[in-house]
C-alpha cells in the first residue's frame, strides 16, 4: 500500500465512512493471502464503491478500481485518482479496451483490481444485481487469478443515486459479506470464446447474488436485464417486464449478450 493510498483511504475516506455509517464486514478469512485477484461486488449507490474497497483496505489489502475517465478531468478529484493509481475507463471510444489491458497488467503484478460487473448502478427496481458485463471474467480468464465475490447492502440508504439525495444522519448500517474465491480455470483462457466468457460471467453474477440473498434474507428473482427489461436511462430505475416464457431464447442468466470490449468494462466504479 503506497503512502498516498494509505493517506487517502485511512486519512480521509474511512473517517468519512465512519461518520455516516456503521460498517459490518464478514468473510475476511476468504481474502487470498497473496497474489492478485479480481474483487467483484453489486452496485446500488455511488457510495458503495468506497464501502466495498474499505472492506479490503481495513485488512491492509489495497484495491484499484476502474473509473470513468471524466472523473479524472475534475481538478482536485482527478489528481487524487491519478495519484491513487486508479484506472480510467474511456467509454464508447477506441480506448475503451485499454482499461482492461492496464487492469490485466496490474493483476499479473500481484495487485487487486475492483470491478463492478453490472457496469453501472443497478436499474432493478427491486435492487438486486443485474446481468453482468464480461470484463471481470475476461480479466480472470486471461490472468488465471481468482475472483473474490462480495455482496453489500446499506450504502444506498446513505446516498440514493436515483434522486433521493444524501442522508448521512443518523448513521446507517452497511453490511459487506465476502464469499469464497472463485476459480474460473475450467472456462479456459481464451477470452475470444464468447460462450465461455458468458458462462464465466454468469458464474460471477450468481456468486454475488447468492451473497446479497444472505444479506437481505430473501430469494432473488431472475436478473434484471437492460436488453430485455429496457434501459431506463441515466439516473432512473427500470420497470421489470414479465419473465420470458420457459425455453425462450435469452442470454445466459447473469450475463450481457455483447462480448465487445466497450461492453466488457464497467463505467461506475470510483475509488
Amino acid at each position: 500500500m503506497t503512502p498516498f493510498y494509505r493517506f487517502a483511504s485511512r486519512g480521509a475516506i474511512i473517517p468519512f465512512l465512519k461518520a455516516v455509517s456503521r460498517q459490518q464486514v464478514t468473510g475476511t478469512e476468504n481474502i487470498p493471502s497473496s497474489g492478485g485477484f479480481v474483487a467483484v461486488a453489486n452496485h446500488l449507490s455511488d457510495l458503495d464503491s468506497l464501502t466495498a474497497m474499505r472492506a479490503l483496505v481495513d485488512v491492509d489489502v489495497p484495491a484499484y478500481s476502474l473509473a470513468k475517465s471524466t472523473l479524472f478531468d475534475i481538478p482536485l478529484l482527478g489528481r487524487v485518482f491519478k495519484a491513487g493509481g486508479q484506472i480510467p475507463v474511456y467509454r464508447q471510444s477506441a480506448q475503451a479496451g485499454n482499461a482492461l489491458v492496464e487492469a490485466e497488467r496490474r493483476l499479473r503484478g500481484g495487485d487487486v483490481v475492483m470491478v463492478f460487473p453490472e457496469g453501472t448502478l443497478s436499474r432493478d427496481p427491486l435492487q438486486w444485481p443485474m446481468t453482468g458485463k464480461t470484463g471481470a471474467a475476461r480479466l480472470a480468464m486471461a490472468t488465471g487469478v481468482p475472483v473474490l465475490p462480495m455482496g453489500q447492502w446499506g450504502a444506498q440508504e446513505i446516498i440514493d443515486s436515483f434522486g433521493g439525495g444524501f442522508h448521512p444522519f443518523p448513521r446507517k448500517e452497511v453490511r459487506v459479506m465476502i464469499g469464497r474465491p472463485l476459480d474460473l480455470s475450467r472456462f479456459g483462457t481464451d477470452t475470444t470464446d464468447r460462450e465461455a466468457v458468458r458462462e464465466a460471467t454468469a458464474e460471477i453474477m450468481r456468486a454475488i447474488t447468492e451473497i446479497v440473498e444472505q444479506l437481505r434474507g430473501l430469494k432473488a428473482p431472475r436478473p434484471y436485464d437492460m436488453k430485455y427489461d429496457g434501459d431506463p436511462g441515466k439516473g432512473k430505475r427500470g420497470v421489470r417486464r414479465p419473465d420470458p416464457p420457459t425455453g425462450a431464447e435469452d442470454p445466459a442468466p447473469g450475463t450481457r449478450a455483447s462480448g465487445e470490449d466497450p461492453d466488457a468494462v464497467q463505467d461506475g466504479a470510483t475509488a
